[in-house]
């Protein structure tokens, strides 16, 4: 299929350049549209990409004091447009989000992708399973999304990733999955299908300097799917996301968990469930694009791109 086919035109990310074209391209923006369609109370994260797109005129390309030049520059970056899908259409949208983040994979770029729901992460973990056989998931999350439960869905997403083998589960890490949840049992169950667990409670308690010193450590050297879910902030800074749940981060300690990963071989990110209906003033929409600038750099950093500081 011609990579015209896989995509649909939209606003870009920040101004930059939309093409399918990747030959001068070290990451590529692709937008997720897409959600299951059965949560039983939100609905909306197929708007996700549109909305982040939208509040991205917000954003700058320079960040001192730790980041203080253009990422977009240094990486090439394009946006290739949205993943054509079908909200809700399982089978038909995984088969077209994994062909589009394979068309960025094959390139030899970096994807980087805005969602939709914790779904649209089973699709990339796919069409980078032939470059990355031994790719490690960091995943920050309010839930594991690795519940005991049948089928395709937000909640189930790696239960499926470790049934098809998509990752290195010895080396796999959930960070920051807290309660209430339905059913009983998820936090044991991620575990015993061979899930590394840093639950809420272990984060608040040994902070963030030290999770992400532990991270680094953990990490090091393996190809890494970043996977990071809004709803791990607090709902008092990110309220526009499919499953609100009450004592997550600030917006300061979320990108400062990000900003301590630098360093780390990161080949994919996947920031998702921002549910426009539910947002207030764009403010979820606007701190999950400050997370994308946030991957931006840690892409800069894994390519060894970050430019010396002036003398």
């Amino acid at each position: 299929m011609s990579a015209e086919k896989l995509f649909r035109a939209t606003a870009p990310f920040m101004g930059v350049p939309q093409t399918t074209d990747l030959s001068g391209a070290k990451a590529a923006i692709v937008g997720m549209p897409f959600d299951c369609g059965v949560n039983p109370v939100r609905i909306g994260s197929r708007l996700g990409p549109a909305s982040i797109r939208e509040q991205s005129a917000l954003l700058r390309p320079y960040c001192p004091p730790g980041n203080d030049y253009d990422a977009m520059a240094a990486l090439g970056l394009v946006d290739c447009g949205d993943a054509d899908v079908i909200p809700s259409q399982i089978e038909e949208s995984f088969a077209a989000m994994e062909g589009a983040v394979r068309h960025v994979v094959d390139a030899g770029a970096i994807p980087i992708t805005m969602g939709g729901d914790g779904a649209v992460t089973l699709p990339q973990l796919r069409a980078l399973r032939d470059a990355y056989p031994d790719l490690a998931l960091l995943h920050i999350d309010a839930h594991t999304d690795a519940y005991p439960l049948p089928g395709y869905n937000n909640a189930t997403t790696f239960t499926r990733a470790t049934e098809e083998g998509v990752l290195d589960l010895a080396h796999s890490i959930h960070v920051g999955p807290r309660g209430p949840t339905d059913p009983s049992g998820v936090f044991e169950f991620t575990r015993q299908v061979g899930y590394e667990l840093i639950d809420g409670s272990e984060l608040a308690e040994r902070g963030i300097a030290e999770i992400t010193g532990y991270l680094r450590s953990r990490l090091e050297n393996r190809p890494i799917y970043l996977c990071f879910d809004m709803d791990f902030f607090d709902p008092s800074v990110a309220p526009g996301v499919c499953t609100p749940v009450w004592g997550g981060a600030t917006a300061r300690e979320g990108l400062a968990l990000l900003s301590g990963l630098s360093g780390l071989n990161f080949v994919a990110f996947d920031v998702n469930t921002v549910s426009p209906p539910h947002d207030t003033a764009g403010m979820t929409a606007f701190l999950a694009g400050r997370v994308m600038l946030e991957c931006l750099y840690l892409a800069c950093a894994a390519l060894d791109l970050v430019p010396s500081p002036e003398p």
